[in-house]
């Protein structure tokens, strides 16, 4: 590893400004690349949406349509350069689609298709995103594309109770400890690479470039809570990872920034740092972030987390600690406190929506779901 930092080409707040410079019926720059492989991808057995076929001609102005063209489906496209849904011809699954530079990123094929083979695919605890195909880029022997399921953001649609964000916690803490036994770092294990299997809570799925919408975008995309349809969560994005022969030895290495770029290591990158316990920042920081800072219901995970984001790297514990303490916990929390609302910080301000609308609707979801006899801990099949 070096100790250069990767510098996005855009943030995403440009894309959007590209977004809207360019009219719905043309093509940003980073779709060109999409649209001038789209009859190579065909061949191979993935099929792209309409718009990125050969002659397309925008659904509105055939139609003459007074509607917004951003209401049809084939003006929807990727924000992400590197990302792009498709449909696999042999069983019309849709997939997702991911470009990557083999030169950038050399271990992600490797330790992607080693979590997506025998024997570690089959494993209860990966909750490593499967790797269905790898695709070599004809004319740029740097790029190849990754074939993976789709996936959804974890945290969409909000999570209803307290056992709901519990049994994240639990799989996503399971998940990085068989990474760990396997000897792979993630070392980018920001909540933007954790998602979910949408296919529970979302049984029609949705529009990947508009999640809160279905397929044809005719309508909202209509879902499920976890509890009724309990999903499972996956680490995703190896493109920083790294695997190791052992760890009998402590393992340093000059580390590379991700997504979150608080960790304490990166204060000092001149320095050689141990990446598994940047892992743990990272979960313990995701956890803090997204939930602690932002929910309330939530404060026994608070001395767990406290230690998992310390300062000094050889302070925090190993995810097997963690994974015991976890435990205990969980063991600890009653089936009522699991069935507890989890109550966003933002909701607070409206009084009549936070006092009234939200726990009358909690209480009757809380009594279909103990009369259907669903577990408070709501663990995927």
């Amino acid at each position: 590893m070096t100790a250069t930092v990767p510098q996005a080409t855009n943030t995403f707040d440009e894309l959007l400004q590209q977004r809207d410079d360019i009219p719905p019926g043309g093509f940003r720059p980073t779709e060109v690349f999409w649209r001038d492989h789209q009859q190579w991808l065909e061949q191979k057995g993935y099929m792209l949406r309409p718009r990125y076929h050969p002659g397309w001609v925008p659904s509105w102005e055939k139609q003459r349509s007074k509607k917004s063209p951003y209401s049809f489906e084939d003006a929807q496209e990727s924000l992400n350069a590197d990302l792009l849904d498709a449909i696999r011809m042999s069983d019309n699954e849709v997939v997702m689609l991911k470009k990557v530079s083999v030169e950038r990123h050399p271990y992600e094929v490797e330790i992607g298709r080693s979590f997506s083979s025998e024997p570690l695919v089959s494993h209860p605890k990966n909750h490593c995103a499967s790797l269905l195909d790898v695709l070599q880029v004809p004319d740029d022997s740097d790029k190849v594309i990754l074939v993976m399921p789709l996936l959804a953001n974890y945290d969409s649609p909000r999570f209803k109770t307290i056992g709901e964000a519990v049994e994240f916690f639990r799989q996503i803490i399971e998940g990085l400890q068989f990474m760990h036994q396997c000897n792979v770092a993630h070392c980018d294990g920001n909540g933007r690479n954790i998602m979910m299997d949408p296919k529970r809570i979302f049984p029609k799925l949705y529009h990947p470039s508009s999640p809160t919408r279905n397929r044809d975008l005719t309508g909202p995309a209509k879902h499920h809570t976890r509890t009724k349809r309990p999903p499972k969560y996956y680490l995703i994005d190896f493109g920083l990872s790294r695997k190791y022969e052992h760890r009998r030895e402590p393992i340093e290495e000059q580390l590379i920034i991700g997504g979150d770029k608080s960790a304490p290591e990166f204060r000092d990158l001149s320095k050689r740092w141990d990446p598994f316990k940047l892992d743990i920042y990272y979960l313990g920081n995701m956890i803090r972030e997204d939930f602690l800072q932002l929910t309330r219901g939530l404060e026994f995970m608070q001395p767990l987390v406290a230690d998992m984001v310390q300062d000094d790297p050889s302070k925090r514990p190993d995810i097997d600690v963690i994974a015991e303490r976890f435990s205990e916990i969980l063991q600890s929390l009653s089936w009522w406190k699991l069935r507890s609302r989890l109550i966003y910080e933002k909701d607070t301000q409206y009084v009549i929506n936070h006092y009234v609308t939200q726990p009358i609707g909690h209480f009757f979801r809380t009594a279909a779901h103990m009369l259907a006899f669903r577990s408070a801990l709501p663990r995927p099949r």
